[in-house]
């Protein structure tokens, strides 16, 4: 029995649901958070008078590197995300996208953010960019299914960015562009496990080796969100040392009082170990980073 005639404003509808899963894939909340973390390390690696152009390539660069790494992350566990309740509606699994389709446009943002990153910005940011997508695409996805330890993978690739907006202003990198890298890369340890754990069902249905699906009881999960809140603690004061004679107090102090909040809903995480707790630490977590960035940009000390 015939539906009728495609009408124009039916192919419209169609084409706006296309254009919309496919930006979907790319996880653009995600991006925007990224992209922040690039244009602060660009900023920092240029004394706050970062060059604007090479500013924008390389956020535009990063942003289509990392959008075709979460579009081919989805490509790889289209399986996995059948299984669980949160993605099962997404573009692939839904059957609104083919895996194909979906696998040449990551493909073809990759390709155009590192060739972009090469001409614009250098080979090194270009280099990191590309190591980047391979650690995310092809180590941290298939480790999900192995071990827990993916996490810590997966925090080295979520940091990387930083030193792309770093060496794009600066071929130098130094205390304080290891420390953002650090400050990043940590920050993802009791964040990540605040959400492993709210998400344990469904990362146990879908074969997730996360450290709350193997370890039933949350000890291992508080275990690594309250290290990563203490060396948080530690290395986000670094970018205050500056030089040796100057040190930027103000911005130590603060940094030092951000830490402790983290810290205490890691801890409380880790002693209690029930969706509360968690929550309390995902919120956290998200309101410590951008205020520990902004710090960053308000409070700059002298390299």
């Amino acid at each position: 029995m015939s539906s009728g005639p495609v009408t124009l404003t039916d192919r419209k509808s169609r084409v706006k649901q296309q254009l919309s899963d496919y930006l979907e894939l790319t996880k653009p909340k995600i991006a925007v958070l990224l992209l922040v973390c690039v244009a602060i390390a660009a900023y920092c690696a240029s004394n706050g008078q970062p060059d604007v152009a090479r500013l924008i390539h390389v956020i535009v660069g990063t942003a289509l590197v990392a959008a075709s790494s979460c579009v081919w992350n989805q490509c790889l566990e289209v399986h996995v995300d059948r299984r669980m309740n949160r993605t099962a509606q997404r573009p692939i699994p839904s059957g609104r996208l083919s895996r194909y389709t979906s696998a040449l446009f990551g493909t073809l943002l990759g390709s155009v953010g590192i060739s972009y990153l090469l001409a614009t910005v250098g080979v090194v940011p270009a280099l990191i960019g590309a190591l980047t997508w391979i650690l995310y695409v092809f180590i941290y996805t298939p480790m999900k299914q192995v071990t827990p330890w993916n996490t810590t993978v997966g925090a080295v690739a979520g940091a990387l960015p930083i030193l792309m907006g770093w060496l794009a202003m600066n071929p130098v990198l130094d205390l304080k562009a290891v420390a953002i890298f650090a400050i990043l890369f940590f920050w993802q340890f009791p964040h990540f496990m605040a959400i492993a754990w709210l998400y344990r069902e469904d990362y146990a249905q879908g074969g997730m080796k996360m450290w709350s699906v193997v370890d039933g009881s949350g000890t291992k999960a508080g275990i690594q969100a309250v290290s990563g809140a203490m060396a948080l603690l530690l290395v986000s004061v670094v970018p205050g040392l500056g030089e040796a004679a100057m040190p930027n107090v103000l911005y130590m102090l603060l940094s030092l009082l951000g830490g402790v909040f983290m810290l205490v809903a890691s801890w409380r995480f880790f002693t209690s170990r029930d969706n509360k707790t968690a929550r309390q630490l995902l919120f956290a977590s998200l309101i410590y980073l951008p205020c520990q960035l902004a710090l960053l940009v308000i409070l700059p000390s002298g390299g």
